[in-house]
Protein backbone atom coordinates (compact mmCIF):
# COMPACT_ATOMS: atom_id res chain seq x y z
CA UNK A 1 0.00 0.00 0.00
CA UNK A 2 2.77 2.76 0.94
CA UNK A 3 4.75 1.38 -2.35
CA UNK A 4 1.22 2.12 -4.34
CA UNK A 5 0.58 5.53 -2.58
CA UNK A 6 4.42 6.54 -3.41
CA UNK A 7 3.99 5.82 -6.73
CA UNK A 8 0.88 8.31 -7.06
CA UNK A 9 3.17 10.73 -5.31
CA UNK A 10 5.58 10.62 -8.17
CA UNK A 11 2.63 10.41 -10.76
CA UNK A 12 1.56 13.54 -9.13
CA UNK A 13 5.13 15.83 -8.99
CA UNK A 14 5.56 14.42 -12.62
CA UNK A 15 2.15 15.86 -13.86
CA UNK A 16 2.90 19.55 -12.41
CA UNK A 17 6.44 19.73 -14.31
CA UNK A 18 4.48 18.48 -17.59
CA UNK A 19 1.70 20.73 -17.28
CA UNK A 20 3.86 23.92 -16.62
CA UNK A 21 6.26 22.98 -19.82
CA UNK A 22 3.09 22.75 -22.25
CA UNK A 23 1.67 25.55 -20.42
CA UNK A 24 4.91 27.69 -21.53
CA UNK A 25 5.25 26.54 -24.66
CA UNK A 26 1.53 27.24 -25.32
CA UNK A 27 1.56 30.54 -24.31
CA UNK A 28 4.89 31.40 -26.02
CA UNK A 29 3.53 30.08 -29.44
CA UNK A 30 0.32 31.88 -28.95
CA UNK A 31 -0.45 35.56 -31.11
CA UNK A 32 -0.61 38.15 -29.17
CA UNK A 33 -4.78 39.89 -28.93
CA UNK A 34 -5.19 42.23 -32.25
CA UNK A 35 -2.27 40.20 -34.43
CA UNK A 36 -5.50 38.15 -36.38
CA UNK A 37 -4.28 40.17 -39.40
CA UNK A 38 -2.09 38.51 -41.81
CA UNK A 39 1.49 38.93 -41.78
CA UNK A 40 1.82 40.60 -45.02
CA UNK A 41 -1.51 42.83 -44.17
CA UNK A 42 -1.84 46.56 -43.40
CA UNK A 43 -2.61 47.95 -40.01
CA UNK A 44 -1.39 49.31 -36.95
CA UNK A 45 1.69 47.83 -34.79
CA UNK A 46 1.03 45.60 -31.63
CA UNK A 47 1.86 46.95 -28.79
CA UNK A 48 4.78 43.88 -27.78
CA UNK A 49 5.52 45.08 -24.16
CA UNK A 50 2.12 44.70 -23.32
CA UNK A 51 1.60 41.56 -25.25
CA UNK A 52 4.89 40.24 -22.72
CA UNK A 53 3.34 41.00 -19.49
CA UNK A 54 0.46 39.77 -20.54
CA UNK A 55 2.09 36.12 -20.74
CA UNK A 56 3.91 36.75 -17.73
CA UNK A 57 1.07 37.06 -15.65
CA UNK A 58 -0.84 34.07 -17.18
CA UNK A 59 2.00 32.43 -15.99
CA UNK A 60 2.22 33.37 -12.69
CA UNK A 61 -1.49 32.73 -11.93
CA UNK A 62 -0.86 29.15 -13.57
CA UNK A 63 2.02 28.70 -10.92
CA UNK A 64 0.10 29.48 -8.06
CA UNK A 65 -2.53 26.40 -8.87
CA UNK A 66 0.40 24.27 -9.59
CA UNK A 67 1.92 25.22 -6.16
CA UNK A 68 -1.65 24.74 -4.77
CA UNK A 69 -2.11 21.30 -6.48
CA UNK A 70 2.07 20.21 -5.30
CA UNK A 71 1.01 21.15 -1.18
CA UNK A 72 -1.77 18.90 -1.72
CA UNK A 73 0.14 16.10 -2.43
CA UNK A 74 2.50 16.65 -0.10
CA UNK A 75 -0.07 16.86 2.52
CA UNK A 76 -1.22 13.59 1.14
CA UNK A 77 2.09 12.38 1.49
CA UNK A 78 2.20 13.08 5.18
CA UNK A 79 -0.92 11.63 5.90
CA UNK A 80 -0.16 8.24 4.16
CA UNK A 81 3.39 8.21 6.20
CA UNK A 82 3.22 5.73 9.52
CA UNK A 83 3.30 8.02 12.81
CA UNK A 84 5.87 7.53 15.15
CA UNK A 85 3.49 9.17 17.58
CA UNK A 86 2.04 6.17 19.36
CA UNK A 87 5.18 4.35 19.08
CA UNK A 88 7.57 3.86 23.00
CA UNK A 89 10.10 6.47 22.96
CA UNK A 90 13.98 5.12 22.15
CA UNK A 91 15.77 6.15 24.65
CA UNK A 92 20.17 5.52 24.61
CA UNK A 93 21.13 3.28 26.82
CA UNK A 94 22.72 4.75 30.09
CA UNK A 95 26.30 5.18 29.36
CA UNK A 96 28.81 5.35 32.48
CA UNK A 97 30.88 8.26 33.10
CA UNK A 98 34.31 6.69 34.34
CA UNK A 99 36.74 10.04 35.30
CA UNK A 100 40.03 9.94 35.01
CA UNK A 101 42.42 11.28 37.85
CA UNK A 102 45.58 12.11 37.11
CA UNK A 103 48.21 12.51 40.41
CA UNK A 104 50.27 15.29 39.20
CA UNK A 105 53.12 17.02 41.66
CA UNK A 106 56.16 19.11 40.66
CA UNK A 107 56.73 18.19 36.81
CA UNK A 108 55.30 20.39 34.25
CA UNK A 109 55.63 17.49 32.01
CA UNK A 110 52.51 16.85 32.66
CA UNK A 111 51.56 18.02 29.51
CA UNK A 112 52.66 15.43 27.68
CA UNK A 113 49.89 13.29 30.06
CA UNK A 114 47.17 15.73 29.62
CA UNK A 115 48.12 16.45 25.72
CA UNK A 116 47.67 11.89 25.17
CA UNK A 117 44.62 12.16 27.18
CA UNK A 118 42.32 14.78 25.46
CA UNK A 119 43.88 13.63 21.95
CA UNK A 120 41.95 10.25 22.54
CA UNK A 121 39.26 11.37 24.71
CA UNK A 122 36.48 10.19 22.95
CA UNK A 123 34.03 12.36 25.49
CA UNK A 124 34.49 14.92 27.24
CA UNK A 125 31.07 13.87 29.44
CA UNK A 126 31.83 10.38 29.60
CA UNK A 127 35.38 10.67 30.65
CA UNK A 128 36.20 14.06 33.17
CA UNK A 129 38.90 14.72 33.18
CA UNK A 130 40.64 15.72 37.10
CA UNK A 131 44.05 16.62 38.11
CA UNK A 132 44.98 16.45 41.64
CA UNK A 133 48.07 18.45 42.36
CA UNK A 134 50.21 17.54 45.07
CA UNK A 135 53.09 19.88 45.97
CA UNK A 136 52.14 23.55 45.37
CA UNK A 137 54.37 23.72 42.53
CA UNK A 138 53.69 26.97 40.45
CA UNK A 139 54.89 26.02 37.25
CA UNK A 140 53.09 23.08 37.27
CA UNK A 141 49.88 24.82 38.28
CA UNK A 142 50.12 27.14 35.45
CA UNK A 143 50.49 24.48 33.10
CA UNK A 144 47.27 22.22 34.47
CA UNK A 145 45.31 25.60 34.51
CA UNK A 146 46.69 26.47 30.85
CA UNK A 147 44.10 24.07 29.79
CA UNK A 148 40.70 25.71 30.95
CA UNK A 149 37.48 23.82 31.02
CA UNK A 150 39.43 20.49 29.23
CA UNK A 151 40.05 19.36 32.99
CA UNK A 152 39.65 19.84 36.54
CA UNK A 153 42.42 21.31 38.31
CA UNK A 154 42.27 20.46 42.31
CA UNK A 155 45.25 21.37 45.03
CA UNK A 156 46.07 18.71 47.79
CA UNK A 157 45.71 21.50 50.17
CA UNK A 158 47.37 19.80 52.97
CA UNK A 159 51.36 20.73 51.92
CA UNK A 160 52.93 20.13 55.94
CA UNK A 161 55.46 17.83 56.64
CA UNK A 162 55.42 14.78 57.43
CA UNK A 163 57.39 13.05 60.48
CA UNK A 164 58.64 9.98 59.77
CA UNK A 165 61.06 7.43 61.87
CA UNK A 166 64.68 8.28 60.87
CA UNK A 167 65.44 5.06 58.78
CA UNK A 168 62.48 6.43 56.56
CA UNK A 169 63.86 9.80 56.00
CA UNK A 170 64.75 8.93 52.78
CA UNK A 171 61.61 7.66 52.19
CA UNK A 172 59.52 10.44 52.61
CA UNK A 173 58.27 10.96 49.43
CA UNK A 174 56.58 8.04 49.30
CA UNK A 175 54.46 9.22 52.37
CA UNK A 176 53.54 12.07 50.77
CA UNK A 177 52.16 10.17 47.63
CA UNK A 178 50.20 8.14 50.04
CA UNK A 179 48.36 11.11 51.72
CA UNK A 180 47.67 12.48 48.61
CA UNK A 181 46.21 9.05 47.01
CA UNK A 182 43.57 9.35 50.17
CA UNK A 183 42.83 12.84 49.57
CA UNK A 184 42.57 12.80 45.81
CA UNK A 185 40.34 9.78 46.03
CA UNK A 186 38.19 11.03 48.57
CA UNK A 187 37.46 13.71 46.76
CA UNK A 188 36.80 11.35 43.30
CA UNK A 189 34.34 9.00 45.23
CA UNK A 190 32.87 10.82 48.12
CA UNK A 191 33.10 14.74 47.25
CA UNK A 192 32.32 14.46 43.41
CA UNK A 193 29.91 11.07 43.17
CA UNK A 194 31.44 8.93 41.15
CA UNK A 195 31.37 5.11 41.42
CA UNK A 196 34.75 4.21 39.05
CA UNK A 197 38.09 5.97 38.06
CA UNK A 198 40.89 5.49 36.21
CA UNK A 199 43.89 6.37 38.03
CA UNK A 200 47.19 7.63 36.11
CA UNK A 201 50.07 9.28 37.19
CA UNK A 202 51.59 12.64 35.81
CA UNK A 203 54.46 10.26 33.86
CA UNK A 204 52.48 8.46 31.88
CA UNK A 205 51.24 8.45 28.20
CA UNK A 206 48.20 6.71 27.27
CA UNK A 207 47.40 4.72 24.00
CA UNK A 208 44.76 5.13 21.28
CA UNK A 209 42.45 2.34 23.06
CA UNK A 210 43.26 3.84 26.63
CA UNK A 211 39.89 5.01 27.02
CA UNK A 212 37.80 1.74 24.93
CA UNK A 213 39.91 -0.69 27.11
CA UNK A 214 38.57 0.77 30.02
CA UNK A 215 35.17 1.45 28.99
CA UNK A 216 34.76 -2.31 27.81
CA UNK A 217 36.02 -3.90 30.96
CA UNK A 218 33.77 -2.07 33.52
CA UNK A 219 31.26 -4.31 33.71
CA UNK A 220 33.37 -7.32 34.32
CA UNK A 221 34.82 -5.20 37.28
CA UNK A 222 31.65 -4.42 38.60
CA UNK A 223 30.15 -8.09 38.35
CA UNK A 224 32.79 -10.30 39.36
CA UNK A 225 33.91 -10.71 42.48
CA UNK A 226 36.66 -12.20 42.34
CA UNK A 227 38.25 -9.15 39.83
CA UNK A 228 39.62 -5.89 42.12
CA UNK A 229 41.19 -3.68 39.35
CA UNK A 230 41.96 -3.34 35.52
CA UNK A 231 45.22 -2.08 34.59
CA UNK A 232 46.68 -0.61 31.82
CA UNK A 233 50.07 -2.56 32.34
CA UNK A 234 51.96 -5.13 31.84
CA UNK A 235 54.84 -5.88 34.00
CA UNK A 236 56.86 -7.78 31.31
CA UNK A 237 55.45 -5.79 28.47
CA UNK A 238 59.05 -4.72 26.57
CA UNK A 239 59.15 -4.92 22.98
CA UNK A 240 60.49 -9.17 21.90
CA UNK A 241 58.74 -9.99 25.38
CA UNK A 242 55.26 -9.95 24.03
CA UNK A 243 53.03 -10.82 20.44
CA UNK A 244 52.54 -7.81 18.44
CA UNK A 245 49.89 -9.68 16.96
CA UNK A 246 47.58 -9.96 20.13
CA UNK A 247 46.79 -6.73 20.96
CA UNK A 248 43.41 -7.88 21.92
CA UNK A 249 44.66 -10.60 24.07
CA UNK A 250 43.73 -9.81 28.12
CA UNK A 251 44.53 -11.79 31.16
CA UNK A 252 43.76 -12.33 34.76
CA UNK A 253 47.02 -11.48 37.20
CA UNK A 254 47.08 -12.22 40.78
CA UNK A 255 50.02 -9.29 40.88
CA UNK A 256 48.64 -5.29 41.49
CA UNK A 257 50.04 -3.56 38.24
CA UNK A 258 48.97 -0.36 38.33
CA UNK A 259 50.17 2.18 36.26
CA UNK A 260 46.87 3.18 34.75
CA UNK A 261 44.09 1.47 36.78
CA UNK A 262 40.66 1.49 37.40
CA UNK A 263 39.16 1.38 40.81
CA UNK A 264 35.42 1.06 41.94
CA UNK A 265 34.02 2.91 44.68
CA UNK A 266 33.05 -0.03 46.16
CA UNK A 267 36.70 -1.24 46.77
CA UNK A 268 37.40 2.62 47.62
CA UNK A 269 35.07 2.00 50.97
CA UNK A 270 36.99 -1.03 52.00
CA UNK A 271 40.65 -0.07 51.71
CA UNK A 272 39.74 4.02 52.46
CA UNK A 273 39.67 2.79 56.67
CA UNK A 274 42.91 1.40 56.80
CA UNK A 275 44.58 3.21 54.12
CA UNK A 276 48.49 3.02 54.70
CA UNK A 277 51.27 6.07 54.96
CA UNK A 278 53.33 5.09 52.76
CA UNK A 279 54.40 2.49 50.02
CA UNK A 280 50.55 2.00 48.69
CA UNK A 281 51.23 -0.14 46.07
CA UNK A 282 53.07 -2.79 47.66
CA UNK A 283 50.42 -2.60 50.75
CA UNK A 284 47.83 -2.92 47.97
CA UNK A 285 49.41 -6.39 46.89
CA UNK A 286 49.38 -7.78 50.03
CA UNK A 287 46.47 -10.80 50.65
CA UNK A 288 44.77 -8.70 53.33
CA UNK A 289 43.70 -6.35 50.72
CA UNK A 290 43.97 -8.32 47.75
CA UNK A 291 42.02 -11.27 49.29
CA UNK A 292 42.49 -13.59 46.31
CA UNK A 293 41.08 -11.43 43.88
CA UNK A 294 42.63 -11.17 40.61
CA UNK A 295 43.46 -7.49 38.07
CA UNK A 296 42.45 -7.74 34.68
CA UNK A 297 46.31 -6.99 32.47
CA UNK A 298 46.93 -6.14 28.60
CA UNK A 299 49.39 -8.35 26.71
CA UNK A 300 50.74 -5.23 25.19
CA UNK A 301 50.37 -2.28 27.45
CA UNK A 302 48.00 0.77 27.06
CA UNK A 303 50.19 3.21 29.29
CA UNK A 304 53.55 4.11 29.06
CA UNK A 305 56.09 5.63 31.38
CA UNK A 306 58.33 8.49 30.68
CA UNK A 307 59.47 9.90 34.25
CA UNK A 308 62.76 8.64 35.25
CA UNK A 309 62.89 11.19 37.72
CA UNK A 310 60.70 10.53 40.41
CA UNK A 311 60.68 9.07 44.16
CA UNK A 312 61.72 5.67 42.86
CA UNK A 313 64.84 7.53 41.30
CA UNK A 314 64.58 5.66 38.14
CA UNK A 315 65.50 2.55 39.61
CA UNK A 316 63.42 0.03 36.99
CA UNK A 317 63.48 2.82 34.44
CA UNK A 318 66.75 2.49 32.74
CA UNK A 319 66.45 -1.17 33.21
CA UNK A 320 62.58 -1.96 32.36
CA UNK A 321 59.86 0.64 31.83
CA UNK A 322 61.69 2.84 29.14
CA UNK A 323 61.38 -0.40 26.84
CA UNK A 324 57.96 -1.00 27.76
CA UNK A 325 55.97 -1.11 24.11
CA UNK A 326 53.09 0.63 23.77
CA UNK A 327 50.20 -0.52 22.01
CA UNK A 328 49.91 1.47 19.14
CA UNK A 329 46.77 -0.55 17.30
CA UNK A 330 42.89 0.17 18.17
CA UNK A 331 41.35 -2.51 19.42
CA UNK A 332 37.68 -2.23 19.42
CA UNK A 333 37.04 -4.06 22.77
CA UNK A 334 33.19 -3.08 23.58
CA UNK A 335 33.03 -5.29 20.19
CA UNK A 336 34.64 -7.95 21.31
CA UNK A 337 33.49 -11.23 23.12
CA UNK A 338 35.36 -11.28 26.64
CA UNK A 339 33.47 -13.97 28.47
CA UNK A 340 36.90 -15.80 28.44
CA UNK A 341 37.70 -13.33 31.14
CA UNK A 342 35.38 -15.00 33.96
CA UNK A 343 37.02 -16.63 36.34
CA UNK A 344 36.01 -20.14 35.90
CA UNK A 345 35.77 -20.39 32.15
CA UNK A 346 39.78 -18.61 32.49
CA UNK A 347 40.98 -20.73 35.26
CA UNK A 348 40.27 -23.60 33.28
CA UNK A 349 41.35 -22.79 30.18
CA UNK A 350 44.80 -21.44 31.07
CA UNK A 351 45.60 -24.47 33.63
CA UNK A 352 44.63 -26.68 30.48
CA UNK A 353 46.94 -24.70 27.50
CA UNK A 354 49.56 -24.02 30.54
CA UNK A 355 50.23 -27.37 32.00
CA UNK A 356 49.51 -29.03 28.29
CA UNK A 357 51.98 -27.70 26.81
CA UNK A 358 55.63 -29.76 26.22
CA UNK A 359 58.34 -29.05 29.33
CA UNK A 360 61.66 -27.57 28.18
CA UNK A 361 64.81 -27.11 29.22
CA UNK A 362 65.69 -23.51 30.67
CA UNK A 363 69.12 -24.28 28.33
CA UNK A 364 67.16 -24.79 25.38
CA UNK A 365 65.27 -21.18 25.42
CA UNK A 366 67.93 -19.52 26.76
CA UNK A 367 69.95 -20.79 23.74
CA UNK A 368 67.04 -20.40 21.38
CA UNK A 369 67.05 -23.87 20.62
CA UNK A 370 63.39 -24.39 20.85
CA UNK A 371 61.42 -26.82 18.18
CA UNK A 372 58.32 -25.84 16.93
CA UNK A 373 55.50 -22.73 17.47
CA UNK A 374 55.34 -23.15 20.82
CA UNK A 375 53.67 -22.34 23.77
CA UNK A 376 56.47 -24.18 25.90
CA UNK A 377 56.37 -24.73 29.39
CA UNK A 378 59.49 -24.04 31.94
CA UNK A 379 59.34 -24.97 35.09
CA UNK A 380 60.54 -23.55 38.65
CA UNK A 381 60.70 -25.37 41.85
CA UNK A 382 60.81 -23.00 44.36
CA UNK A 383 61.46 -18.81 44.60
CA UNK A 384 65.19 -18.62 44.13
CA UNK A 385 64.98 -21.15 40.57
CA UNK A 386 62.59 -18.64 39.70
CA UNK A 387 64.37 -15.94 40.31
CA UNK A 388 67.07 -17.11 38.35
CA UNK A 389 65.18 -18.15 35.11
CA UNK A 390 63.79 -14.75 35.28
CA UNK A 391 66.83 -12.75 35.37
CA UNK A 392 68.60 -14.73 33.08
CA UNK A 393 65.95 -14.66 30.32
CA UNK A 394 65.33 -10.80 30.83
CA UNK A 395 61.90 -10.29 32.95
CA UNK A 396 61.22 -9.20 36.06
CA UNK A 397 62.41 -11.69 39.08
CA UNK A 398 60.93 -9.82 42.07
CA UNK A 399 57.91 -11.07 44.02
CA UNK A 400 55.67 -9.17 46.07
CA UNK A 401 54.16 -10.78 48.88
CA UNK A 402 54.79 -14.73 47.17
CA UNK A 403 53.65 -12.85 44.01
CA UNK A 404 55.43 -12.60 40.42
CA UNK A 405 55.28 -9.43 38.54
CA UNK A 406 52.50 -10.41 36.01
CA UNK A 407 51.54 -13.62 37.34
CA UNK A 408 48.67 -15.99 37.80
CA UNK A 409 48.19 -18.51 39.89
CA UNK A 410 52.10 -19.05 39.82
CA UNK A 411 52.76 -18.39 36.26
CA UNK A 412 54.20 -15.93 34.14
CA UNK A 413 53.50 -15.63 30.64
CA UNK A 414 56.40 -13.80 28.15
CA UNK A 415 57.68 -13.95 24.65
CA UNK A 416 61.05 -15.40 24.01
CA UNK A 417 62.44 -15.51 20.31
CA UNK A 418 59.13 -14.95 18.93
CA UNK A 419 57.62 -18.30 21.14
CA UNK A 420 55.08 -18.37 24.21
CA UNK A 421 56.57 -19.37 27.17
CA UNK A 422 55.33 -20.33 30.70
CA UNK A 423 57.49 -19.76 33.32
CA UNK A 424 55.67 -22.06 35.39
CA UNK A 425 55.13 -24.01 38.81
CA UNK A 426 54.53 -27.70 38.59
CA UNK A 427 51.23 -29.07 38.78
CA UNK A 428 48.97 -28.82 41.30
CA UNK A 429 50.07 -25.28 42.39
CA UNK A 430 47.66 -24.22 45.34
CA UNK A 431 48.69 -21.35 46.73
CA UNK A 432 52.19 -18.36 47.16
CA UNK A 433 54.83 -19.17 49.95
CA UNK A 434 54.86 -15.64 51.47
Amino acid sequence: MIRKRSSLIFCGAFLFITWNAILVLLLWGRPPQGRDQKEGSEGPPSNVMEDVLRMANAFENELEKQKEILLQIQNHQLLWEPSDKNKPKVTAPHQPVIPILVIACNRVTVKRCLDKLLQHRPSAELHPIIVSQDCGHAETAEMIRSYGNNVTHLKQPDLSDIQVRPEHKKFKGYYKISRHYHWALNQVFKTLGHSSVVIVEDDLEVAPDFFEYFRALLPFLKSDPSLWCVSAWNDNGREGYVDPGKADLLYRTDFFPGLGWMLLREVWEELEPKWPEAFWDDWMRQPEQRRNRACIRPEISRTLTFGRQGVSLGQFFDKYLRYIKLNTEFVPFTKLDLSYLKEETYKENFEKEVYSAPVVKYEDVKQGQLQGPGPFRLQYSSKDSFKLMAKNLGIMDDFKSGVPRSGYRGVVSFMSRGRRIYLAPPPGWTQYDL
